[in-house]
C-alpha cells in the first residue's frame, strides 16, 4: 500500500446543486467550470451527494466530467451508498474508474439527523438505524467485487449474495481509494481499521489534530500503517474585502444550501472566510495539524461568483503547497 507523503493537495467542489448555480443558469455550463479548475492548477474535483434538492446526481456528474478532463482526480464528498443498491453502485463506481483513467477517490458517509439524514432512508426504504453497519458492509462488498473474478457471494449481518455475477473491474487492482467522512468517536476508529482516506469538517484545526491521532492509533492497533491513510479536510472558504463582507455572503450561502444561520454552521463545519492571506494562513493551520488533501466548498449562491472565487483561490494554492505540514505522531516525519 502506497505511503503518504508531504505533498499537500487542493480540491473543489463542482457547484451541482440549484442553489448554487444561481437562477438562468445553464446547468451545462458545470463541465466547463471542472476543466476550468483543472487548468488553473487544482489537483481534484468533487461532488458532494443527495437525494432530495433540485441538483445533479453526483456520478453523473462525475461521468460527465471525466471525459473532458485529463489528469484531476475525481470524487465524491461524500456519497451516500447505503441509499443505492449496493451492487449496482460497485459496477457504476468501477466504469468511472476506468472511464476515468483511474482518477477516482470515493469519500463515503452516513446521513446525519434532521432533513439531510432520516428522510432520505425513508424514500429509499433503508432502515435508518442500521445504517453505520450498512455503510460498513457496502463497501466491503464493493472491494469484494472489485477484487474477485466471480462468480462470488457475499455475506454480511445486513448484506446477503449468492451467485453474483462477474463484475466489472476498476482501472486500479482493487478499486478506487475509499474515504469516510465523520469526526465522531465511533468513525475514527473505523476509518483508521478499515478505510484508505479520512475526510471530516471540524470547525477547529485543533480538534483535526486530535482526531487524526485517534485514526493513526486505530490504524496501528489494526496492524495497519498509518501513514497509508489520506489525511483529508472538507471546508466551505469564501474569498472576500473583508471578514464582514464574507460573513454576510456566507449568511445567503448557508441559508440557501444548508436551511442553516451561518453561526449555526460554523459550529459544526469548517468555514473560513476573508482576504485571501487570511484564508490561505487558516487553511495553513489546518496543514499543521496534519491535513494532506484539502477539499472546498466554495461558499457562493451563483456560478458567476464560483466562478470568479475559483480563481481566486487558485491564487493562493502555491502557498498551501508549501506550507509546512506536521510530522506524523507514531509514523515517519516527511
Amino acid at each position: 500500500m502506497r505511503r503518504m507523503n508531504d505533498d499537500i493537495r487542493l480540491g473543489v467542489l463542482v457547484p451541482i446543486g440549484k442553489a448554487q448555480w444561481g437562477a438562468g443558469t445553464d446547468p451545462r455550463e458545470l463541465v466547463d467550470f471542472a476543466v476550468r479548475a483543472e487548468n488553473l492548477g487544482y489537483d481534484s474535483l468533487w461532488v458532494n451527494d443527495s437525494l432530495l434538492g433540485p441538483r445533479i446526481e453526483a456520478l453523473t456528474m462525475l461521468a460527465a466530467m471525466a471525459p473532458v478532463t485529463d489528469h484531476v482526480a475525481l470524487g465524491t464528498a461524500t456519497l451516500l451508498p447505503v441509499l443505492r443498491r449496493p451492487v449496482q453502485a460497485a459496477q457504476t463506481l468501477a466504469s468511472l474508474d476506468l472511464l476515468s483513467g483511474g482518477r477516482l477517490t470515493v469519500a463515503v458517509g452516513a446521513a446525519f439527523p434532521g432533513r439531510f439524514g432520516r428522510p432520505l432512508h425513508d424514500l429509499s426504504e433503508v432502515a435508518w438505524a442500521d445504517r453505520f453497519t450498512r455503510l460498513d458492509e457496502t463497501v466491503a462488498l464493493w472491494r469484494h467485487l472489485w477484487t474477485d473474478d466471480g462468480p462470488t457471494s457475499f455475506h454480511g449481518d445486513l448484506l446477503h449474495f449468492d451467485e453474483i455475477p462477474p463484475a466489472t473491474a476498476p482501472s486500479r487492482a482493487g478499486g478506487p481509494p475509499i474515504w469516510l467522512g465523520g469526526a465522531a468517536p465511533a468513525a475514527l476508529t473505523r476509518t483508521g481499521r478499515r478505510y484508505d482516506g479520512w475526510l471530516p469538517y471540524p470547525p477547529d484545526p485543533a480538534d483535526y489534530r486530535s482526531g487524526l491521532a485517534q485514526v493513526r492509533q486505530a490504524a496501528a492497533d489494526a496492524g495497519r500503517v498509518p501513514d497509508t491513510i489520506t489525511p483529508a479536510l472538507f471546508v466551505s472558504v469564501l474569498i472576500a474585502d473583508t471578514v464582514e463582507s464574507g460573513r454576510r455572503a456566507l449568511e445567503d450561502y448557508s441559508r440557501a444550501n444548508y436551511g442553516l444561520a451561518l453561526r449555526d454552521l460554523e459550529a459544526i463545519q469548517a468555514v473560513i472566510t476573508g482576504p485571501s492571506a487570511q484564508v490561505a494562513a487558516h487553511l495553513a493551520r489546518y496543514v499543521a495539524a496534519g491535513a494532506r488533501h484539502l477539499v472546498c466548498r466554495i461558499g457562493t449562491v451563483d456560478l458567476r461568483s464560483a466562478r470568479n472565487q475559483l480563481e481566486q483561490l487558485a491564487e493562493i494554492l502555491p502557498f498551501i503547497r508549501h506550507a509546512r505540514p506536521a510530522a506524523p505522531s507514531g509514523s515517519r516525519s516527511g
